[in-house]
């Protein structure tokens, strides 16, 4: 089911920091396609500093996400945005780096504690995928810059973090 996510009011975001965006290479027309819909709905919300990293694939990114965080000292990245597409096939390639790549990346989120938005999406044909990824107010990268935001904005005003 497609939902569309409304972006009207954004939370404000005092004195924004850094958001990094991980991508997967694979499926590049979809995955760069989402990240640049995110990028456009940050920018919207005042945010300058945003990095995208391309890596190998969807199973590198935890690892890449940690790095990211571990040499933020100063805490300065607000959140951590992921972007992929792992397609079904014939093996069980499929649910193990689907389910990895959700593992980490929660770790990850927990043992840092900066929101960690995952729009890695597992999906059966690609069809599924360009779905998720057309220029379109279903893009998922639109979704994942929205709960970013209102992670960044609730954690500052709940929890006091920086």
């Amino acid at each position: 089911m497609k939902t569309e996510v409304d972006t009207t009011a954004l939370p404000a975001i005092k004195a924004p920091g850094r958001i990094c965006i991980l991508k997967s290479k694979w499926y590049p027309e979809h995955v760069e396609s989402m990240a640049q819909a995110c990028e456009t709905i940050l920018r919207q919300a005042g945010y300058a500093d945003i990095e995208q990293h391309t890596l190998p694939g969807s199973l590198e990114i935890p690892l890449a996400a940690r790095d990211l965080l571990a040499e933020d000292v100063t805490n300065k990245i607000d959140a951590v945005i992921c972007f992929g597409v792992i397609v079904k096939g014939d093996t069980l390639h499929f649910e193990m780096i689907s389910q990895e790549s959700m593992r980490g990346l929660g770790q990850v989120m927990h043992e840092f504690r900066r929101p960690v938005v995952v729009e890695i999406l597992p999906v059966f044909d690609i069809q599924q995928a360009i779905d998720r990824s057309s220029d379109d107010e279903f893009n998922k990268g639109i979704e994942a810059a929205v709960a970013a935001l209102e992670m960044i904005h609730w954690r500052r005003g709940v929890v006091g973090a920086a």
